[in-house]
């Protein structure tokens, strides 16, 4: 994969710039990699350098967005897809969020998205081990694999858009493509719910389950899915399951328990953990 390797504007950044030019500054401190690192640019009346080229200052720089340079011009990380609108989206925290029609897919109000990605895969343990993580969306729970010492870290995505979206975050890792047994880690635009049958039996140490919502991927939660992650899991693997922490009074369901109850029947050992459940492959 080629990652984009130039500047990220928000709001936040493009204000700060406008006001160090307007403070009759030549040069502004800040980061162009959603707080990744900092660094150093020129300023002019009309635009800014960085790395060598120059940059104008954008008309438009919405709050909730976030810009990247086209080579001709600042641009919002968004598109329309076959999920609709799918949108990269700042966060206090540095590490950005993604949104699918408004619906943000990566807790941000009380966390970082990047340390709560750290605290559940520190549940599968990782360090040494191979790695399925079923539903890649931006890569945190990846690099947070590969930062805690995975051997290998298989990933699938299904949804095209998130994957460009991963091209042009700077908190994304990189990644190989699934038919380089030289890559630790690995992502395929597939569908795991279809993709898993052709995983050999016992072949990973732990997964890292982080589906979709029930109503939009009921599969990935169901009776027949689970039974293959058992398959495909060393006795003894543990794995995590997000499921969010849906409303039971307004919803008629408890989730959580729905999906230990199913695991349990595949075989794993749970217990419900924040807002999903760890399970532990029994012995066959």
């Amino acid at each position: 994969m080629s990652k984009y390797t130039g500047p990220l504007l928000t709001a936040r950044v493009h204000q700060a710039l406008l006001a160090a030019r307007a403070a009759g500054a030549a040069v502004a401190e800040c980061s162009l990699d959603l707080g990744r690192s900092g660094t150093t640019v020129g300023l002019s009346v009309s635009g800014w350098s960085w790395s060598g080229q120059q940059y104008p200052y954008p008309e438009v720089c919405k709050e909730r967005t976030i810009y990247w340079w086209t080579g001709e011009s600042f641009q919002a990380v968004s598109r329309f897809g076959g999920s609709g609108l799918i949108k990269l989206v700042p966060t206090d925290w540095g590490p950005p969020t993604f949104e699918i029609d408004g619906i943000k897919m990566l807790p941000t109000a009380q966390v970082s998205p990047w340390a709560d990605a750290e605290r559940k895969v520190g549940l599968i343990q990782p360090r040494g081990k191979r790695v399925l993580d079923c539903c890649g969306g931006l890569g945190y729970f990846a690099a947070c694999c590969l930062a805690g010492g995975a051997q290998r870290v298989i990933s699938f995505e299904k949804n095209p858009d998130v994957i460009w979206l991963r091209g042009l975050n700077a908190w994304s890792p990189e990644h190989g493509e699934p038919e380089d047994p030289g890559q630790v880690l690995t992502l395929s635009n597939a569908d795991v719910s279809k993709e898993i049958a052709a995983i050999p039996s016992q072949s990973v140490d732990a997964i890292l389950h982080d589906p979709p919502r029930f109503g939009i991927a009921g599969e990935l939660y169901s009776q027949v899915f689970y039974d293959q992650l058992a398959r495909v899991i060393r006795p003894q693997g543990r794995l995590f399951h997000y499921t969010g922490t849906p409303n039971k009074l307004t919803s008629g369901r408890n989730v959580p328990q729905e999906v230990a109850t199913r695991l349990q029947r595949a075989g794993f050992a749970t217990e419900l953990n924040g807002d999903g459940v760890v399970g532990i492959r029994q012995a066959r």
